[in-house]
């Protein structure tokens, strides 16, 4: 009675609008007041401020802030001429540059507003200019933008690391081939749709002749710092320099010294207003991370966790069904609700289950993550769509038409992830494996 009551109050008070965090807060308490179970208030009063009180939680902010100085800095430009002078000449050339600007300026913001902002800002008035349909531009943009959170570091990832105790650096690796699968994905569509539709030749040989009029040597100068940026940051995670957290910390002060010293695209006059943006951008989500650990306790408590685990065991037996129902569940949770709380709130419940099930933690976490970054791009609350829409000044519902078939070649790659596990698996157990 007392598991049922915390997911009903909790699940009324979000149908309600109420926001996520108190909605927590609710259904946690609900239990304690009516049924006397699962602790006391001081009890759930300690456990928010533990939540609150750690260490790892910190990579959060701080990867988001390193975001907003690095789309600040006018980064992303830099990353898309770089790719744009290879791929250019080609059919479908530019859009498939603006997906691998996605994916490496994934792997400096971690987050996938910030990648379709940043790299949406630029890259949909440069492809309008050049005869590409405007609001097709923006659907791209809002689909691609979704890479943010798969490519490491990725702030999911790290929530998803926080919520479970699974090893951060593991599920940033195991994010890697998939990050790159779902990306050649959508880059075969762009060039369908490309090859189809057509393009303005003379527009795009008339830039990249202007482009390549520079040299590589000074384009390669003007991109090599941002693309050390990842290096660096996840270098040092990987050889056991740093901690996640740590490594968070860099890609700040890496992302400030680029700016201000080398390209100098960014005064310190501004910093103040880039710290508020982060904080906004976090201040939220930090509610929900502290109420967390009371939630949770309480779900222990009141052996809620146990309930789902006796269920997904008793109906599913293997973990082809049961990944097959939860990437069906988690798309459609990602079109309500965001990709951290979705998280946070859900990944510890379902963890067990699956693990019994024969389901590799880092393999799911990949796996939710996809899911969750789809609903980033489809309707109704799609942050991305809503982001790239206002970038290409298009309804948001125009932008998600667009973007369909984008999301269909995102949903074909998901599957294959899902049903190989093998691709999110082997970069984490061959570290392992060197490890030893």
């Amino acid at each position: 009675m007392a598991a049922v009551m915390v997911f009903a109050v909790f699940l009324i008070a979000i149908a309600l609008s109420v926001p996520i965090a108190v909605s927590m807060i609710l259904g946690s308490v609900a239990p304690i007041e009516l049924l006397h179970k699962g602790g006391s208030i001081v009890q759930l009063l300690n456990n928010t401020f533990s939540g609150a009180n750690s260490t790892p939680i910190l990579a959060v902010p701080l990867f988001i802030l390193g975001g907003v100085i690095m789309a600040k800095g006018g980064i992303s430009r830099k990353l898309f001429n770089f790719f744009a002078y290879f791929a250019g000449r080609f059919t479908g050339g530019l859009p498939c540059a603006v997906i691998l600007t996605c994916l490496f300026y994934g792997a400096i913001s971690g987050s996938g507003p910030a990648t379709t902002a940043a790299v949406g800002a630029m890259c949909v008035p440069f492809l309008t200019d050049l005869g590409y349909d405007k609001t097709w531009s923006a659907g791209l943009i809002a689909v691609a933008g979704g890479l943010g959170v798969i490519i490491p570091p990725s702030i999911p990832f790290v929530l998803y690391s926080l919520a479970t105790g699974v090893s951060t650096g593991d599920l940033f690796l195991g994010g890697v081939f998939p990050g790159i699968l779902i990306g050649l994905a959508l880059m075969v569509y762009a060039v369908i749709y490309c090859a189809k539709n057509g393009e303005d030749k003379a527009k795009i040989k008339e830039r990249m002749d202007e482009l390549a009029s520079e040299g590589f040597l000074k384009l390669f100068k003007d991109s090599f710092w941002a693309l050390l940026c990842p290096v660096i940051v996840l270098g040092g995670i990987y050889t056991g320099f740093t901690t996640p957290t740590e490594a968070a910390t860099v890609s700040v002060f890496y992302a400030l010294i680029v700016s201000l010293f080398i390209y100098k695209t960014m005064k310190i006059g501004e910093l103040i207003p880039m710290l508020c943006e982060s904080v906004k951008t976090y201040g939220g989500l930090a509610f929900v991370l502290a109420f967390a650990t009371a939630f949770g306790r309480v779900l222990s408590l009141t052996r809620a966790t146990r309930t789902v685990e006796t269920f997904i065991l008793g109906n599913f037996h293997s973990a082809f069904a049961v990944l097959s129902v939860l990437v069906v569940f988690f798309f459609l949770l990602g079109m309500v609700m965001d990709t951290g709380p979705a998280i946070i709130i859900l990944a510890p419940v379902l963890l067990p289950a699956c693990i019994k099930l024969g389901v590799d933690p880092v393999h799911l976490g990949v796996v939710l993550v996809c899911c969750l970054s789809i609903g980033l791009a489809t309707p109704p609350f799609g942050l991305d769509l809503f982001v790239a829409g206002n970038i290409a000044g298009e309804q948001p519902m125009s932008v998600a038409k667009k973007a369909l078939p984008f999301i269909i070649s995102f949903v074909v790659a998901l599957f294959i992830i899902t049903y190989v596990p093998a691709i999110s698996t082997y970069l984490p157990g061959l570290l392992k494996t060197a490890a030893k």
